[in-house]
């Protein structure tokens, strides 16, 4: 006994047997473009650790790796006892390096948490009245803190408290903090009016936007968010930002500096990416939050002819540019600037308070992968630019993409690579 199986199921069957194929064949790259700027496929062996020479510095500076074997190191922040953390997102972790006998290269290295969802952005605030010291971690969707016990570097007891709850996923599915300054001058308007949100300092959370481009239908995303260190609230601080997916805070103004990547579809030399002061609000903004451009206009308040989504309901997210913020200063379009990072008096004095950028990197172009120094003043304007650190892309092959830049209390620049899996160390 048997039944007959019609035509329209037998070519049903082969398309899916087909679809399948071609999916294995190309590594699920159809569906692995969607996600959080992802790490560059390398198109080369990784150099040994040890073996740095295809790396490029000016003279007079060294590189060494300070830890190796890691799986796609992304943020990176120290505790004050001298220890390094950094966020592993694919794997769910953060990690803890220890450099004990102080050669510049950690010998141990031990998982702190574990089973999290895409961990990426880590910072450390010490209650001022407890003195009790506290670790947050940005999840896709929510900050965490938990005690932290400085003398051992263990979270103890593992017991999490919630501070800020986010859209989760989306696109640009990764979110950093940092803490710094209150900027504001008054209390948040349109909260509760027991709540004090004039504390000296806060939070702030970068969530990126959950398209290439599109109107959201939440104002959590394609911002930067502020809340305070215990949580009792959560506001917007900036709005239309596509991807701020690190920051740092000038050392002389204390304000805040985002890179920021821009859509894909304009072609290779537009938009270009971004390094954006994001300033607080003052009365003449109406939604108590400045605009960064995105979704409708890029750079230097360009408008995206190609982005007409016709009507939409969300009053708050400006179509004419003259109303949104300048870029401080415009980069190469699709180079995704990742870290950033001040310099510090322990370096060249001629050199101090230059803004350092970590290029990450884009196959699809062949642009980025390199480190850039620019001469800035604090408003942004840029007196000069060179490279600092070439060599991670040679002859059209991947050999590794800074990721995150962090200076430690030693003076030397620590910078994470999430393609070859290493953390360098930078002494000049």
């Amino acid at each position: 006994m048997f039944q007959r199986v019609s035509k329209k199921t037998v070519v049903l069957v082969l398309a899916i047997l087909g679809i399948v194929a071609y999916l294995f064949i190309t590594d699920f790259k159809i569906f692995k473009r969607f996600g959080y700027n992802n790490p560059p496929a390398t198109s080369a062996p990784i150099p040994q650790p040890g073996e740095l020479r295809f790396l490029t510095l000016p003279d007079n500076f060294s590189i060494s790796v300070f830890a190796e074997n890691l799986d796609k190191p992304r943020a990176m922040v120290f505790d004050a006892r001298g220890r390094l953390l950094v966020s592993e997102t694919d794997g769910g972790r953060v990690m803890i390096l220890e450099d004990k006998d102080k050669n510049g290269s950690a010998e141990a290295k031990r998982v702190l948490l574990s089973n999290l969802n895409k961990p990426h952005g880590i910072d450390f605030h010490t209650d001022p009245k407890t003195k009790k010291t506290y670790i947050y971690i940005a999840e896709t969707n929510k900050v965490d803190r938990y005690e932290y016990d400085l003398d051992s570097g263990n979270i103890t007891p593992v017991i999490n408290r919630n501070i800020a709850t986010l859209p989760a996923d989306g696109l640009n599915s990764i979110r950093s903090i940092a803490f710094g300054p209150n900027f504001r001058k008054q209390q948040l308007i349109g909260g509760q009016s027991d709540v004090n949100t004039q504390v000296p300092i806060k939070l702030y959370i970068s969530v990126g936007s959950s398209c290439d481009v599109c109107i959201e239908d939440t104002w959590k995303r394609a911002v930067i968010l502020e809340s305070d260190p215990n949580g009792n609230f959560t506001a917007e601080f900036a709005g239309g930002l596509r991807n701020s997916m690190f920051l740092t805070f000038h050392p002389q103004t204390k304000e805040i500096w985002a890179t920021e990547i821009g859509r894909e579809g304009l072609g290779s030399n537009l938009p270009p990416d971004e390094i954006n002061i994001i300033r607080v609000a003052t009365e003449e903004h109406q939604f108590g939050a400045r605009r960064y451009g995105w979704p409708f206009c890029y750079g230097k308040q360009v408008k995206d002819t190609k982005f007409n989504p016709g009507e939409f309901s969300r009053k708050d997210i400006p179509t004419d540019c003259n109303q949104t913020e300048a870029a401080a200063i415009e980069l190469p379009a699709h180079v995704s600037p990742l870290g950033l990072v001040f310099i510090p008096e322990k370096w060249p004095k001629e050199w101090r308070n230059n803004l350092l950028v970590a290029y990450h990197g884009s196959s699809k172009n062949q642009s980025g992968y390199k480190i850039v120094r620019f001469n800035v003043d604090k408003n942004g304007k840029v007196a000069s630019s060179e490279d600092f650190i070439t060599g991670w892309q040679k002859n059209g092959k991947i050999l590794g993409s800074p990721t995150d830049l962090k200076f430690g209390s030693d003076g030397a620049l620590y910078i994470s690579d999430d393609v070859s899996g290493v953390i360098y160390r930078v002494t000049p």
